[in-house]
């Protein structure tokens, strides 16, 4: 069994995490950027942490047998600062040409607010005009569900390439939104978002087409096997073994392969 965990934050995780995952069947990751924890006062503080993840990132990973891709972007938790967020952006350029850079990512909104829109739309017609994949992060539980509706407004009104683009952070609250945009959609196992028990009830209740999961591992309390945890789960809900494969492995094969530096 191979696996693809398409959004891990592995900046925060340990070397001996990666070496379980590769003893543990995975393959390759996704890391988009993320929040630190504490908003960044300056572009090049972001310059510098995109710097890390296309660098010295890749290379602890391969050396546990890992092939570690990311996608770059303001994360939306640090978009209400426009000015600073457009100097970050007015930078990316060069590090988007990067080898193990995917896309954009991870975008979208997180209070949705005016500012948060604004960036999320930037950065969105960004990707769409570089033909580059497209990660996207719905909000939180008390603001998922509207927060959905704008992000599936602004994609119906910019018009991305919907094969490019994944609406992320799913719940069965806003899964058939997500689905109606005609983008990929992902499932995230994580404290907050979803058990392992409601993901795979969401994948049995609505099929693997276009699905992804993911664990969304990052500094909090989460599991970087959460893939593998799911997978456990679903077996025991008696989902075929070709439904199980083609959301770790066959879906984010195919959705990842469209960039030309996804290798596997």
């Amino acid at each position: 069994m191979k696996i693809i965990d398409p959004h891990v934050h592995m900046l925060n995780r340990t070397t001996d995490e990666y070496s379980l995952m590769a003893e543990t069947g995975y393959v390759a990751v996704v890391e988009p950027a993320f929040w630190p924890g504490t908003d960044r006062m300056y572009a090049e503080s972001h310059l510098d942490y995109f710097n890390h993840l296309t660098t010295f990132e890749p290379q602890r990973a391969a050396k546990r047998g890992i092939r570690h891709y990311c996608v770059l972007a303001v994360n939306p938790k640090e978009c209400e600062n426009v000015d600073l967020a457009g100097r970050v952006l007015d930078q990316i350029d060069p590090y988007l040409d990067r080898p193990t850079v995917l896309g954009i990512g991870e975008i979208g909104l997180n209070k949705n607010t005016e500012n948060e829109i604004q960036m999320f739309r930037r950065q969105l017609e960004m990707a769409a005009r570089r033909q580059l994949l497209c990660l996207i992060h719905t909000p939180h539980a008390a603001e998922k569900k509207h927060g959905t509706e704008i992000i599936a407004g602004v994609i119906a009104d910019l018009n991305p390439p919907r094969d490019l683009c994944v609406v992320d952070h799913c719940t069965r609250e806003t899964i058939q939104m997500a689905q109606e945009t005609r983008c990929w959609t992902g499932l995230t196992v994580y404290p907050g978002k979803l058990s392992p028990e409601e993901a795979a009830g969401i994948i049995r209740d609505f099929g693997p087409e276009r699905m992804l999961l993911n664990s969304s591992a990052d500094w909090e309390n989460s599991d970087p096997l959460a893939v593998l945890v799911t997978v456990g789960v679903m077996r025991q809900m008696g989902l075929p073994e070709t439904v199980i494969e083609r959301v770790i492995w066959h879906n984010p094969r195919t959705f990842l392969g469209q960039s030309p530096k996804f290798e596997v």
